[in-house]
């Protein structure tokens, strides 16, 4: 902790907050744009569906392209030979790497191709690959040409995808023939196939499959193979030229789609635009893993969530970082492959999920220790809270102590960083993702709307917009406005529960649809999840309601043991004082 920079973040804050327009300018004009927005148009908002449709707009009328500012902006500065992208495969010995100037010709080679067949501005290109280098390329390619991509995990079925394809009706689909994840092979290629084969019953024909060989799971012969749809990567891409022009979109051109699951069965199309994301994803990078030029980053999430678009592809390469792509299993071929490439590749910045974290440490500290980590500076946490058990080891064991964690609260929907320590800017209480980022102004209201102050619980919502946030779903503005906007008038509803302390740190507690309610009291799964890992001998916990014929509601609890442990009544028992005493309950736990 340094009062300095606590003192640097207050009064960069409190500008945002006073004046939006200029403290996100300032920032906005560090990057390249062929056509300045109007200063009277940097933001425009509507958040209140009191007042009319909502709306967001940033920079609007400004051009710009994000692909130009994370690749070519930094190859024409001469920083084209430091290395953007090392890439560590499956298998220990796998590995690559690509300069800034390797990825722009790779970039342009794969643009080039695209627009061959047609893809203009506007249209849709679906991406279902691993974490292959190919895959940040596929993404830059697509927003070099203005076109909208629509990545999907290379772990979801072929009807997850069909939905997809039916939905936003791309022109290619771009995949691979299988990866190795682990000792399991997925045939990706095949399960692309029969989500086509569905999507063509729903009216909606693709005329392109471009695969890339993945040499190292899948040969060429053993793939299966549809003539005129199908095309091989490596037979057409690298044919085209290493130039491509790049085309300026406005600031609120659509950027990406990216599928979200809806509590209806039906995905949400999450729509993220150019400019104010760009921004948005670059700065919140920059400040909360307090960037340096000479870091190496790693991110292990997949480029088919929100983390991976903002934190392995936009947000470091827009800095001018280098990224490590991983593309195995965490703990394979042992659970200290992790610390294995952070010291084989000087990893400074590691930025992973609970989940991985309370797997990881299952499995004791003897994997992790047998590793230097000497290189590493900065810690982070992504994708649900983090209890404090885990966030102990994480900076104990992991980062021996001396790595500050950024514990970061956002969402697909916000695009970056909502709320996050900075690192040195402020003390850390273990599992509380602490203060709003720049320009972000969260309030905690209750159940009619009402602004709470102090130390309270209720739900998270956010008045103001902020640049990177989605502007609608794909198709379906209404879903948008209700789903998000019409719960509380005036404010984005987040979903998500939060407690604040009476020092001002906020705490989440979970999806507010994933309550219990026993006896009248509202209980967050997620609560008793943390209270129940930080016993010593669990290692993870999944929490459910259960119909309770006295109490209304019960809670039931799936308790994943630490390796070797057995059970036991005793310890059943145990677990079940472990809840009681961080928090009395009315209800009963089985």
């Amino acid at each position: 902790f340094c009062p300095s920079v606590s003192r640097r973040y207050l009064e960069m804050y409190q500008r945002s907050i006073d004046d939006p327009a200029g403290f996100w300018s300032e920032i906005a004009e560090t990057f390249y744009w062929k056509q300045k927005w109007s200063p009277e148009e940097v933001c425009t908002e509507n958040l209140d569906v009191t007042k009319g449709p909502i709306k967001i707009e940033w920079f609007k009328g400004g051009k710009t392209n994000i692909c130009h500012n994370a690749v070519d902006r930094y190859v024409e500065a001469g920083d084209g030979a430091k290395i953007a992208m090392y890439w560590e495969g499956n298998e220990p010995d796998q590995d690559g790497k690509l300069t800034y100037s390797e990825l722009l010709d790779k970039v342009c080679q794969l643009a080039n191709y695209l627009k061959s067949v047609g893809v203009e501005k506007g249209d849709a290109v679906v991406i279902y690959l691993p974490m292959l280098m190919e895959l940040p390329i596929a993404m830059l390619a697509c927003a070099r040409i203005g076109a909208v991509h629509s990545v999907v995990f290379a772990g979801f079925s072929a009807d997850a995808i069909a939905q997809r394809i039916t939905d936003c009706k791309p022109k290619v689909v771009i995949t691979c023939n299988a990866v190795k994840r682990g000792q399991k092979l997925i045939p990706l290629k095949d399960i692309v196939d029969a989500s086509l084969v569905e999507s063509a019953k729903n009216g909606v024909t693709v005329g392109i499959c471009l695969t890339y060989e993945n040499q190292l799971a899948m040969k060429k012969e053993d793939t299966q193979w549809i003539a005129g749809r199908d095309v091989w990567w490596q037979d057409v891409v690298p044919n085209f030229p290493t130039r491509c022009d790049v085309e300026w979109v406005d600031a609120e051109d659509p950027l990406f789609l990216l599928y979200t699951s809806g509590s209806t069965g039906k995905p949400k199309g999450v729509l993220h635009t150019t400019g104010g994301y760009m921004v948005y994803a670059a700065t919140t990078f920059k400040h909360a893993f307090d960037y340096k030029p000479t870091d190496i980053y790693w991110c292990t999430a997949d480029c088919g969530w929100i983390t991976g678009h903002s934190y392995v592809t936009y947000g470091p390469l827009l800095n001018g970082a280098t990224v490590l792509v991983y593309e195995g299993a965490p703990n394979y071929p042992d659970p200290g492959r992790c610390w294995d490439i952070v010291d084989k590749y000087g990893v400074t910045i590691f930025y992973t999920a609970p989940t991985l974290i309370r797997s990881l440490m299952r499995d004791g500290s003897v994997y992790v220790d047998r590793y230097s980590r000497k290189s590493l500076r900065v810690l982070g946490s992504v994708g649900e809270p983090i209890n404090p058990t885990a966030w102990r080891w994480f900076y104990n064991v992991v980062g021996d102590s001396r790595c500050p964690i950024s514990d970061t609260w956002w969402q697909t929907e916000t695009g970056g960083f909502m709320i996050t320590p900075l690192p040195g800017a402020w003390p850390q209480k273990p599992g509380s993702a602490t203060f709003p980022f720049f320009g972000v102004q969260p309030v905690i209201v209750d159940e009619k709307g009402r602004e709470m102050t102090g130390e309270c619980s209720g739900y998270l919502c956010i008045k103001k917009s902020w640049p990177g946030a989605f502007r609608t779903l794909y198709g379906d503005k209404d879903r948008y406005e209700t789903t998000y906007f019409k719960p509380f008038s005036g404010y984005y509803f987040s979903g998500d529960g939060c407690r604040r302390d009476k020092d001002g740190y906020h705490w989440l507690t979970g999806r507010v649809d994933d309550v219990i309610n026993a006896s009248g009291h509202r209980i967050g799964t997620a609560e008793v999840e943390s209270a129940l890992v930080s016993h010593p001998k669990c290692a993870e916990a999944a929490v459910v309601g259960i119909d309770h014929e006295v109490k209304g509601q019960g809670i039931y609890a799936f308790v994943t043991l630490v390796d070797g442990v057995p059970y036991s009544d005793d310890l059943r028992k145990s677990l079940i004082m472990a809840v009681r005493s961080q928090r009395s309950m009315c209800g009963g736990m089985n």
